[in-house]
């Protein structure tokens, strides 16, 4: 028997048609159905490589289409014509890193006829560049760690490391396959240092930050604002590669966005990653101007659309009987890859599949039988590399991907 969706209530006030970008992506998902729930009516684009998505298939999604890549010449235009043609009043970016600034930039053409759930373009290029972001918060009186922006490897060589701290180089420009590889710097280590930044190619062109390593557990948060405002708000642990997700209370990590995004006084979603540090106080580490994973944790809340649509609407934070969230096929790997098997059993049954829903279950099987296989295929017959396969994302991690 076909269950029906068991948020599913009419649109309070007019129904609005949204168009929702990032389509292959878990969280793209998540919010076609949240708007659907609520009664509205859901567009959802994608580029041509991501064609056979199986978010598409979604009960949640009216009307779906291709547009170029984000870094394509006239993809703002596409999104803009959609717009159009569809009669869109909100749109919803759900961007990659390198599609946040191009999404911005459609945002501006289409801002004039429908709403635009996204910060501008120059605010995007701040948060998205850490040392930037960084600065900008600690002149607000906001704790970030020690950082430096590098364009030239000599800085690192020369760089007065403090005694007893250590420091990491990251690359301004998104890198989805070197993000993990972290090398401690210290004092202590001038041999390495020289050899790790001349081995990097820092340039004016490709700047990097030197950011000071806070050892202690990492958070990220999502948040949706409106006006300065949060919304909808949702923090909890994180890692290089998080794919799990469970509501935590940090109710100091919660006032930093709140006093960050107040003082901005932006429309749109940021999302941040913090450390926790021996001292009990979080330092903002990076900001994401965008959608993040973690709104997963909201699948079974009714008020997600209002809390996008409405200004003024009260912060909004998953249930407390809501279940973690995961995607069961990373979480198959580490039972057959990794010790502590029963824990991670455990996290299976604690937990929920971060796609599968009884009332919308194709994109759960097109995911898995189409769109990554589909990938796979086309990465075989063009003899392209990637390092892993990211389920939440629905894409390959490859060198210069998406």
């Amino acid at each position: 028997m076909r269950r029906s969706d068991p948020l599913a209530h009419s649109a309070e006030g007019p129904r609005r048609t949204v168009l929702i970008s990032g389509g292959k992506m878990t969280k793209a998902l998540q919010l076609a159905r949240s708007f659907h729930s609520a009664g509205h009516r859901v567009v959802l684009v994608e580029s041509k490589k991501y064609r056979f998505t199986g978010h598409r298939f979604s009960r949640a999604v009216d009307a779906f289409h291709c547009v170029p890549e984000p870094t394509a010449p006239g993809y703002a235009e596409a999104l803009r014509d959609i717009a159009v043609i569809e009669r869109v009043d909100v749109f919803v970016p759900v961007s990659s890193p390198a599609g946040s600034v191009h999404d911005a930039r459609a945002g501006e053409l289409v801002r004039d006829f429908c709403d635009v759930v996204h910060v501008d373009s120059a605010t995007v290029r701040m948060l998205d560049d850490k040392t930037e972001f960084s600065t900008t918060a600690a002149s607000l009186g906001l704790r970030v760690p020690d950082f430096r922006r590098i364009t030239d490897a000599q800085q690192v060589v020369d760089f007065d490391f403090p005694p007893d701290r250590t420091y990491i180089l990251k690359r301004l420009a998104y890198n989805p396959v070197g993000r993990m590889d972290l090398v401690p710097l210290s004092a202590r280590t001038p041999d390495r240092n020289a050899t790790v930044a001349r081995s990097l190619r820092i340039s004016p062109d490709d700047p990097w930050i030197l950011q000071e390593f806070v050892e202690g557990q990492e958070y990220c948060t999502h948040g949706t604002v409106r006006n300065g405002r949060l919304q909808v708000y949702g923090c909890c642990e994180s890692s290089a590669f998080q794919i799990n997700y469970a509501q935590v209370d940090k109710p100091e990590i919660r006032s930093w966005v709140e006093s960050f995004v107040a003082a901005l006084g932006i429309t749109g979603q940021a999302s941040f990653d913090f450390i926790e540090a021996a001292d009990g106080h979080p330092y903002a580490i990076e900001c994401n101007p965008r959608t993040h994973s973690a709104i997963t944790m909201f699948y079974d809340h009714p008020e997600v659309a209002a809390a996008y649509l409405d200004e003024g609407h009260p912060v909004i934070t998953p249930r407390p009987g809501a279940r973690p969230t995961y995607w069961i096929y990373h979480e198959m790997w580490r039972l057959l890859t990794q010790p502590k098997r029963a824990a991670r059993l455990a996290t299976i049954l604690r937990g929920t599949d971060a796609i599968f829903a009884w009332w919308d279950p194709l994109p759960y099987f097109m995911v898995h039988h189409l769109q990554i296989p589909s990938l796979l295929v086309a990465n075989l017959r063009t003899r392209r590399g990637w390092s892993r396969i990211d389920f939440n994302i629905g894409k390959l991690v490859e060198p210069g991907g998406d």
